[in-house]
């Protein structure tokens, strides 16, 4: 079918409202009647396409993971001079003892 074809779709409907009720029961989610027929509606066109996608021929086409063909781009590894010390610890929040300070995130015991 095309997207302006009126003819009633001969393939009977991928998922019904029973199934995106307990789909929606399972994710421990409330849906109200409208939200049940909207997900409906949706769910069954993202199935629809699905399936027209399995029906495509893609006999010899090469796997990809992108559309589009993509690089690194990446500066030259050169050794540069390093910061000093006091201008970084300028830009710290939080300073103590010449180093940085940090919330603790673990117990000293144990």
């Amino acid at each position: 079918m095309t997207p302006g074809d009126t003819r009633p779709d001969p393939r009977p409907p991928a998922i019904g409202p029973e199934q995106v009720r307990h789909v929606a029961r399972l994710a421990r989610l409330r849906l109200s009647d409208e939200e049940l027929a909207r997900f409906t509606g949706q769910l069954a066109a993202v199935l629809d396409y699905a399936a027209e996608l399995a029906e495509l021929d893609v006999e010899g086409l090469e796997p990809m993971a992108h559309p589009l063909p993509l690089r690194n781009v990446l500066r030259s590894d050169e050794p540069r001079p390093p910061l000093r010390r006091d201008e970084v610890l300028e830009q710290a929040p939080a300073v103590e003892d010449g180093c940085f300070c940090v919330p603790r995130i673990l117990s000293g015991e144990g």
